[in-house]
């Protein structure tokens, strides 16, 4: 599943991804994604939540890197809808998020200031909070992917348009 995630991102446009894991599961996820241009990053303290995910992976952004959060769980986001966002967040400068039908999903692609942002808030702090201090871009997008994650193995079972 993460494969699948990182490979819509990499074909979408991201020229490399870096990915948070926990301690336990380095191993796995690593060996799922040995042969692709990903930096594997531990949080050492993954209980705090996933705005402390989301924490660890800005902080190995290079300066000039927006960023690009897409939960790992979220394999079905189609890689045009990657291409997308990082257009409309190239030409904008902003923040940028998809939507469709009136309902934002992922993946949301950083600003800088946002990422700074994200790097100088508490650990305690929510994406969505932090997130609501700059200006966001919504782009309008035919994915029914952006809002579907896999909690169980029965949410396995969606298809987008023939490609699940």
């Amino acid at each position: 599943m993460v494969r699948r995630t990182v490979s819509s991102l990499l074909d979408g446009g991201a020229d490399r991804c870096v990915v948070v894991v926990s301690a336990e599961a380095e191993a796995a996820v690593g060996s799922a994604l040995k042969d692709l241009p990903v930096t594997l990053t531990v949080n050492p303290k993954p209980a705090r939540g996933m705005f402390s995910s989301i924490q660890c992976g800005a902080a190995h952004l290079r300066a000039e890197d927006r960023g690009v959060l897409l939960p790992g769980d979220m394999p079905y986001v189609r890689p045009e809808t990657v291409a997308t966002v990082l257009s409309a967040a190239v030409r904008s400068g902003l923040t940028v998020c998809p939507s469709q039908s009136g309902r934002r999903g992922h993946p949301l692609v950083l600003s800088t200031a946002l990422r700074d942002r994200i790097l100088q808030a508490p650990t305690d702090a929510i994406l969505r909070d932090v997130r609501s201090l700059e200006p966001c871009l919504t782009v309008e997008v035919v994915d029914p992917g952006i809002h579907h994650d896999v909690d169980r193995p029965e949410d396995l079972g969606f298809h987008v348009s023939g490609d699940a």
